[in-house]
């Protein structure tokens, strides 16, 4: 007598309000504060307080070789690069190789407008791949299950959200270029750092209410 033996059952995958369930804001600061320090502030500090005893060239050398430095670091110790490294890698690499060329006022802060640039371009195109960047940087931010990133939601919002975060960077790109070029650069730094505020704060809260809005609709 042969015996019939159905195929093995595929794992299910947890549940997504269960998955979701041990998310808190605490626990979302806790995990992006270190990632925004690394790769936000800690390479304009470096940059700032180097060029205060070093001049321009200095302080650009030394948060070059910071956000590199701590690139290899991740790599050697085998550890995940965070977009944010990422990003601050290509910005402060437009910038050194721009500031090379002229000391004034204007090449120094122009690399920093191409750096957005750079960073519009990269949530743009990269918006219809599988990974795009702003996966990446969203991962740094908010530790969510792996398996939830694949779910056709998921996808579509990571598409609307490059789209989003593209255009604003590139608006700041914009904006940034016409106060550096026809502006004092006390003006372009009180007008700039008030506007920028505004423009990626805003951003910053349609990214996180269409957040919640999607992990609603995720069935679960």
């Amino acid at each position: 007598m042969t015996l019939l033996h159905s195929p093995p059952m595929a794992p299910a995958l947890p549940p997504v309000r269960s998955a979701l369930a041990p998310i808190s804001l605490k626990a979302v600061l806790r995990h992006a504060a270190p990632r925004v320090l690394e790769g936000m502030i800690l390479p304009v500090v470096v940059c700032y307080v180097a060029m205060v005893f070093t001049g321009l060239y200095g302080g650009l050398a030394a948060a070059t070789a910071w956000v590199y430095g701590r690139v290899a670091w991740r790599l050697v110790r085998r550890e995940a690069v965070s977009g944010m490294m990422l990003l601050a890698a290509g910005a402060i690499t437009v910038r050194a190789v721009v500031a090379a060329l002229n000391g004034n006022a204007v090449l120094f802060f122009l690399p920093e407008c191409l750096g957005v640039f750079c960073a519009s371009m990269g949530f743009l195109l990269t918006a219809p791949l599988r990974r795009p960047l702003i996966q990446r940087v969203a991962a740094d931010l908010v530790p969510l299950p792996g398996h939830l990133h694949e779910h056709p939601l998921m996808r579509r919002f990571y598409v609307r959200l490059s789209v989003l975060w593209g255009g604003a960077q590139l608006l700041n790109a914009g904006l940034t270029l016409w106060l550096l070029l026809s502006q004092s650069t006390e003006t372009y730094l009180i007008v700039r750092t008030s506007a920028v505020a505004v423009l990626l704060g805003g951003a910053g809260l349609v990214s996180v209410l269409s957040f919640r809005r999607c992990l609603r609709a995720l069935p679960g």
